[in-house]
């Protein structure tokens, strides 16, 4: 054992010693050598050259192909596009193919002893794409995530044909930095740098804006030695912060407290197996039965232990299959270990089994332990300690990633035309708790999930119809009799779109329709495709006019679907089940469209905060508050703890109602008249609370410091409440002053007064 530690000891010295010669030698290196970017390093070789001009002819002939069959009237047009934008669509995949592709052969074709492949590899600075726009090919330009769109008598620039759909007319650079941009090319990059240069100021406004909010609106909760976080005021916010109460500043993995795999590894490198014999599969797993029996879990919660209990029983059940694997007996069995047979932990070492076997899937009672210990410890340190700002910190921590965001991005959920907000303007809509957004989107599951005839039914049953879209023709009819509007159904259309659509639900529809005001005597159904309507009675008109207004309304009566809804997608889901479909509806009107037959509603969401508060209640709006910030942040490939998210979302919703983080907001949210005015509106704040005689407990973070006295967070949340009496009263300590012997003569210091004279 004492050898082992010798040698352990010695290992880790000379790691040291390695590491530390490294690190001088480095710089030294560094400083004689230099590290520096010359015109070398971003001249293609002639094979690259080559690649880069088969890639972009290849993918040219290919877009050609394309705007063939659209001139020629046989491109596939995709769902919910038009044939134009499915074009654009497909053209702009093929385009961004080649910058990858190009970027891919850089990476191969560059030496490792590179400056820009050094740069992008190590993180310091720079991506592929870079290397990739200097070396080989700059890239499709884009404006708010399309082509550069036409702004000369129907093309970009006058250099092309009108109408052009060419990659090189639409804003495509396949020229690189190094070989030089042409005319057109370095327009085109202008344009779309210029964007870039408008996103960053605008940006910049907008995040510092919108955490100034984030931070008014948070900045006095606090966590409270009841594990509850409250404001300022005493309010409940949280009962637990975070559900868990755990500090996000101490979390290992992903939200997690104690990474076990690390920890273990950690574990057994620390303590190695020395004179210690290993244990048997049912040893180690009696001895974490043992563990969770007794108290050594006490503080912890629930999910603690179910994460450690399952990842014990995954390491145990590894350790089990590779000693069946070799042969490995097990002389405790399961059964045995179980019912507690097992007094000492034996050695279970068979001398047949080479030693070797027993090292490589190791658990000593020591390591076991340890383990235990240690990720217990982890767990109790990274609860969140009372007097913690974790609303400040929660403000910081969202507001602050919200800066590195682009303004304007848009993404394509799955389907090409289907734009979803995304970036600063989406995390301002979910925070302002806006009535109104740009993009509403319901994700409606299906009972029948697998069949894509049932999918285009319930398409029909939701998607709003209008009767001009189902007719063949609505005329006018004159005979010597009377006058009407002939309606003829297109029977083979409405078929085709699955439409749960006849004469008699149109009738209804007309009926329905206010602005019409027909009643049932003023339609008559002549046969199983065609309706007669008649005008209504209007003494203020003639029957002419009537019959006309009635000629311009008519094609534009809802005849089937939501009037909210302006259209409904099929969405293809490829998974290890196979093909799945769901529809995407863009439009409002969550509640209609899980009442729709064949939609399950259960699984229906919506990215609208304030429709899904109406529809199914504050919980359910918490939820998709924190569910639509978090794939904000992942689209952008950033990563917030859900602490934060969830705090914020408990502060917007914790009065019953989806309150916006907005200076209407932060009224209801918050009393003191002091912290609204040092929000926004001061002076407004400050008449009206005068007026009406309104009071001020001062107990926030912003009332204190414009008052000046301390804050109830940190250090400042406790007071004291009982004064400690001392048994014997402190005797008071001389000063020096006190001592006679310093005391000076009267006459060495008196002096007379001069003469006034």
């Amino acid at each position: 054992m004492i050898y082992s530690k010798v040698l352990f000891v010695f290992v880790f010295q000379t790691a040291a010693n390695c590491m530390s010669r490294l690190a001088r030698l480095c710089p030294y290196f560094l400083s004689n050598r230099g590290f520096s970017i010359g015109i070398g390093d971003v001249t293609p070789g002639p094979r690259l050259v080559r690649e880069k001009e088969r890639l972009v002819r290849e993918g040219y002939e290919k877009c050609r192909e394309y705007i063939r069959s659209f001139q020629e009237g046989k491109l596939q047009s995709q769902p919910g596009c038009s044939v134009e934008e499915t074009l654009e669509s497909v053209v702009l995949r093929e385009l961004s193919v080649i910058r990858e592709s190009a970027g891919k052969s850089c990476k191969k074709e560059l030496h490792r002893t590179n400056s820009p492949l050094i740069m992008a590899l190590c993180g310091s600075k720079g991506s592929f794409i870079n290397i990739s726009q200097m070396i080989a090919c700059v890239g499709q330009q884009a404006i708010s995530g399309k082509r550069i769109p036409d702004g000369f008598e129907d093309r970009a620039l006058p250099h092309f044909p009108r109408k052009s759909k060419e990659p090189a007319a639409k804003g495509f650079v396949k020229n690189s930095f190094y070989s030089g941009l042409t005319p057109t090319e370095f327009f085109f990059h202008t344009v779309g740098g210029r964007e870039g240069l408008v996103d960053t100021a605008v940006k910049t406004a907008e995040t510092g804006y919108m955490q100034r909010r984030l931070v008014k609106s948070l900045e006095d909760l606090c966590s409270q030695y009841d594990l509850t976080v409250r404001n300022s005021e005493g309010f409940i916010v949280q009962f637990k912060y975070g559900g868990d109460g755990l500090d996000p500043a101490a979390m290992e993995g992903k939200d997690k407290p104690v990474e076990f795999p690390r920890v273990l590894q950690h574990i057994k490198a620390m303590y190695l197996c020395g004179t210690e014999s290993p244990l048997s599969p049912s040893q180690v797993r009696f001895l974490s039965d043992k563990a969770f029996q007794s108290n050594i879990f006490l503080y912890c919660n629930n999910e603690f232990k179910r994460g450690i209990r399952s990842f014990l029983d995954k390491a145990v059940d590894d350790m089990e299959s590779f000693w069946l694997r070799h042969g490995i007996p097990d002389p405790f069995k399961e059964g045995a270990a179980r019912s507690g047979e097992i007094a000492e932990l034996l050695n279970p070492m068979d001398d047949a089994v080479p030693r070797v076997l027993y090292q490589i899937q190791r658990f000593t009672r020591t390591q076991m332990e340890k383990f235990l210990t240690t990720c217990v410890d982890k767990f109790m340190r990274a609860r969140i300690e009372p007097g913690t700002a974790v609303g400040a910190v929660g403000a910081q921590s969202i507001g602050e990633p919200g800066t590195q965001m682009t303004l304007k991005t848009f993404h394509f959920a799955g389907v090409a035309s289907m734009n979803i907000t995304l970036g600063v303007p989406r995390i301002k809509e979910i925070i302002n708790a806006s009535k109104v957004i740009s993009t509403p989107i319901i994700t409606a599951h299906l009972e029948t999930d697998n069949d894509p005839e049932f999918a285009r039914i319930v398409k029909g049953r939701i998607e709003k119809t209008l009767l001009g879209e189902v007719s063949r023709y609505i005329e006018e009819v004159y005979e010597p009799d009377g006058c009407f509007i002939k309606i003829r159904l297109d029977r083979n259309r409405v078929k085709l779109l699955k439409l749960e659509v006849d004469v008699n639900t149109i009738l209804y529809s007309l009926c329905a329709a206010p602005k019409l005001k027909l009643k049932p005597k003023n339609i008559s159904i002549r046969s199983s495709s065609v309706l007669f309507v008649y005008p209504p009675d209007n003494p203020k008109s003639t029957v002419y006019y009537v019959l006309q207004h009635l000629k311009c309304l008519l094609p534009n009566v809802v005849v089937k679907g939501i009037d909210s809804v302006s259209r409904a997608i099929i969405h293809i889901d490829e998974g290890k089940r196979g093909e799945r479909y769901k529809l995407l509806v863009e439009g409002m009107n969550l509640q209609k469209v899980i009442a729709t037959r064949g939609v399950k509603g259960t699984a229906t969401t919506s990215n609208h905060t304030t429709e899904v508060e109406k529809s199914l209640g504050i919980e359910a709006a918490r939820q998709t508050i924190i569910n639509e910030i978090v794939y904000t942040m992942v689209n952008h490939g950033m990563s917030i703890d859900s602490r934060h998210v969830m705090l914020l979302a408990d502060l917007m919703c914790f009065k019953g109602e989806v309150l916006g983080i907005t200076r209407f907001g932060l009224a209801k949210m918050k009393e003191s008249v002091l912290m609204l005015a040092s929000f926004e509106k001061t002076a407004d704040h400050l008449f009206d609370a005068a007026f009406h005689g309104q009071r001020d407990a001062v107990c926030g973070v912003s009332e204190c410091i414009i008052m000046g006295i301390p804050m109830s967070i940190g250090t400042g949340m406790f007071k004291l409440l009982h004064r400690h009496k001392s048994p014997a009263v402190a005797r008071q300590k001389k000063l020096l002053f006190d001592n006679p012997d310093f005391h000076l003569h009267e006459h060495s210091y008196r002096h007379p007064l001069p003469n006034s004279s």
